[in-house]
């Protein structure tokens, strides 16, 4: 199975709570909080401990199974989308977007980075998804 390899690949032991939580973000790629995962996997396994499921999270982040996405003043989402992608967040309803990968040219930030040695980067995209720019009534409509 994918799950498997993947935990021999990163060198983490496949424990029975470890592989729930990344079974749910691989088969629900939601963008799932910790406190959603938590109660999803809790539910299939009552013994889940909250402290348990976010512990998992961490071990999983660390050896790069999962990712994390960090959002300005909301709870940090889990990705297990692992291909290079960027993300957009709605800033009405909160909901992330994976947006397919695509370069920066070379020389995009040179001078603002300095002698800073990037190893990696994502964009993250903020704004208003397309469910939330339709609902808005149009300017001017009365």
């Amino acid at each position: 199975m994918e799950l498997d390899q993947a935990f021999r690949s990163a060198a983490l032991r496949p424990t029975a709570q470890r592989y729930a939580v990344l079974e749910f973000l691989a088969g629900h790629p939601v963008h799932a909080t910790a406190e959603e995962i938590f109660r999803a996997v809790n539910r299939d396994d009552p013994r889940a401990s909250r402290a348990t499921v976010y512990n998992n999270l961490r071990s999983l982040a660390k050896a790069g199974l999962v990712r994390e996405v960090m959002s300005e003043g909301k709870a940090a989402r889990f990705d297990a989308n692992l291909r290079r992608h960027h993300h957009f967040i709605c800033e009405r309803c909160g909901a992330v977007e994976d947006i397919s990968w695509f370069d920066l040219p070379p020389s995009a930030g040179r001078v603002a980075l300095g002698g800073r040695d990037v190893s990696n980067y994502e964009i993250v995209f903020r704004g208003a998804c397309e469910g939330c720019r339709d609902a808005q009534p149009e300017q001017g409509a009365k």
